[in-house]
This record gives structure tokens, sequence and C-alpha cells, in this order.
């Protein structure tokens, strides 16, 4: 057990750095650093492959002590994250009788870097005032300007093509093979609690590699189609528009969620942008225009469809926008079968508010 932890520096890509204590792996990582806002599902963020390539600052005060539970709490088969920020940590200390192990555990496992004592209010003070940048966390290199010449080599999320890293290599099912509806689930970065929103309302899965050609998902002759979320730049996806483009054309119910959300758009002609910071917490407000109600929404992304093109398309409804910002939270295509959401409606962890969105595809199947 680690009684005396060693000095970390977490540097960002604009010279400003934090000194602090090292968790996880002794070591050095770095990727785009963002903050989440939600109290609990750690576990849950930390295996989501929407946050791959990216650090993540915990602003909850506490991190670790309720350890982890494997299988139940995972939205992957491994921790996607490329680092871990936050102010208290447990470390090999946890309350939960029925965890696994503990998150130092779990993290040293995966070989995950991470920085703890540091003002996580500070950081994301400033993080949100000057905007999404990269970052870099070391154990090992505690000089800033020798850090930072190892921070300039990792790439810009701007631009960056990451679905087809974290997506599964080979097609794979869930569900039981006697139910009425199949559904084909395009993996750009899937969570494994959306598939489950799907089986758990009588559907077949047939989950197919992000670069999987149009003419072997409609082999499948799935009754619908879904488009996942996933890390990176949707707009250097271009193998992943067309075929979508694809998919729209057999008039087939399409369902997106999050990155899936902005491949339609992009498929429909709507370009995409790079937000400021993105949004990232379990409590986000959406107004439903079409009920007029709200919803306090999961959410996790860095890019955003452009609003004023949502609105110039005549085939294009907006069904969902964000009260704290006005962006772009849901479309619907008027002339065919498909609608998505920038929210993760499956929240896990979060608010089940939004989960009518997973009955309303089905329903728009049978």
């Amino acid at each position: 057990m680690n009684q005396s932890p060693q000095n970390a520096l977490l540097l960002l890509e604009d010279g400003t750095y934090f000194k602090g204590k090292a968790l996880g792996k002794i070591g050095t990582s770095a990727g785009e650093v963002c903050f989440n806002t939600g109290m609990t599902g750690y576990q849950e963020i930390y295996t989501d492959p929407s946050y791959f390539g990216q650090v993540i600052v915990n602003t909850t005060s506490h991190i670790g002590n309720y350890g982890v539970v494997l299988h139940d709490e995972e939205e992957s088969k491994s921790v996607k994250i490329s680092g871990m920020v936050c102010n208290a940590y447990a470390n090999h200390y946890y309350s939960r009788a029925t965890a696994s192990f503990s998150l130092q555990e779990y993290f040293e496992r995966s070989n995950i870097v991470g920085i703890c004592d540091v003002d996580t209010r500070q950081i994301v003070r400033h993080i949100r005032n000057a905007g999404a940048m990269n970052c870099i966390i070391s154990s090992e290199i505690l000089d800033p300007e020798e850090l930072m010449v190892e921070l300039k080599k990792c790439p810009s999320m701007d631009g960056l093509e990451l679905s087809s890293v974290v997506s599964t290599s080979e097609s794979y099912f869930m569900g039981s093979e006697d139910a009425k509806l199949k559904v084909a689930v395009l993996d750009f970065g899937v969570k494994k609690s959306i598939l489950t929103n799907f089986t758990d309302r009588g559907c077949y899965c047939k989950v197919f590699p992000a670069k999987t050609s149009f003419a072997e998902i409609q082999a499948w002759n799935p009754d619908g189609y879904f488009l996942s979320n996933g890390p990176g730049d949707p707009s250097a996806m271009p193998y992943a528009v067309e075929t979508i483009k694809q998919v729209l054309a057999t008039g087939k119910p399409v369902f997106g969620i999050c990155l899936g959300h902005q491949l339609l758009a992009l498929s429909s002609g709507i370009e995409t942008y790079k937000m400021h910071n993105g949004h990232r917490g379990l409590n986000h407000p959406v107004k439903n225009l079409s009920t007029g109600l709200s919803e306090v929404t999961s959410q996790n992304h860095g890019f955003a469809v452009k609003p004023d093109q949502v609105r110039s398309f005549d085939n294009i409804e907006l069904t969902h926008i964000n009260l704290n910002d006005n962006t772009i939270e849901g479309i619907r295509r008027k002339d065919i079968p498909a609608f998505s959401v920038q929210y993760h409606p499956e929240a896990s962890p979060g608010p089940h508010d939004s989960r009518y969105l997973f009955d309303d595809f089905v329903n728009m199947l049978s």
C-alpha cells in the first residue's frame, strides 16, 4: 500500500500547471482535458468509450470512496480515459462491501496515470474560461519545461478520428435470437447500457465495427439502425457519413445518440463544430419542444450541430434544445423515420427522464 504518494504534475497546453500527488500508475499520460460535474458514477465515466483520448477532471470532492465493481458498472471492457484529476482520492480505501476492489488497484491494473490533491475548482474555472485544450499528467517528469516537450506530441482532438480505435473488431450479438425486432448497431464506441436498453425492450442487436460496409450491415436485414455514441471529431468520419446516407436511403427507422446524432446531422447536410468546453455531467436541462416538458439529462460531448443550419433545412425538425446555452439537443427528419439526440437517454450514470426515446424507437420498428 502506497503510504506516501509520489509528487505529480498536471501541465496544460497554455503553460498553466498544478502540483499534486500521484494516483494510479506511476508514469506520464496526455490527452484533452475536460471536466465532468457528476457526483456519482465515476466507474461508468472512466469506461465510457466516448472519453477515449481525454483526461477527466472530476469536480466532485471525493473520488474512489465506494471502490469499483467489475462488469456491472463498466460501460466497456476496459478503462478508456487517458488520465484522471481529482481533489480528495480514497486510494486503497473504500466503504462499499460489495465492491470488487479499490479504484487505485483498478487504475494500476488498467495502467491509468492520475493526479490528486489539486484544487479542481481552480482547474475547472481556468479551462472553463480558456476552453478545451490538451494536458499532460506525470509522476516521472516534474519539470514543466521538460514536460511541455512531451505534451506537444499529443494530437489535437479537433480533426481526430477515434471511433475506429475503440469500436469492436468483430461483429457480435446481444439479446435473444428469438426476439421479434432486429436492430443493427453501428459501433462508434457504444456503451453497454445502451445495448441493454434495447435488449430489455425485446430487441435482438447485432453490433457492427465502425467501418463495416453498408452491404454487410444490410445483408443481416435489420428492422432498424442505431448510430452509437463515441469519441473524436465527427467531421473526421467521412466513411461513417457515407454509410449512414445509404442507411437513410432504406427508409427504415434510424436512431442516433451523441456522436450518432452528429453523424445523422452530417449525413443530412448539416455541419458540426467543436465547442468551447462541451457538456459533461448528469444534470443538464433539456427542453422537449414537442411536449414542452423539461428533462434532466446526462451528457458527454465536445462537438455539436450548427444551430443556424438545423433551422435552415425544411426536412429537419428541431426537437430538443439545451436550456443552459440553447445548443441543439435533438433533431428529426421529416421525410424519413430518423431522429437523434445529443445527450445520453440511457443515463448510466444519471437520471432516467429520457429513456422514453428507446420506447419511441422500438415503437417505430414494430
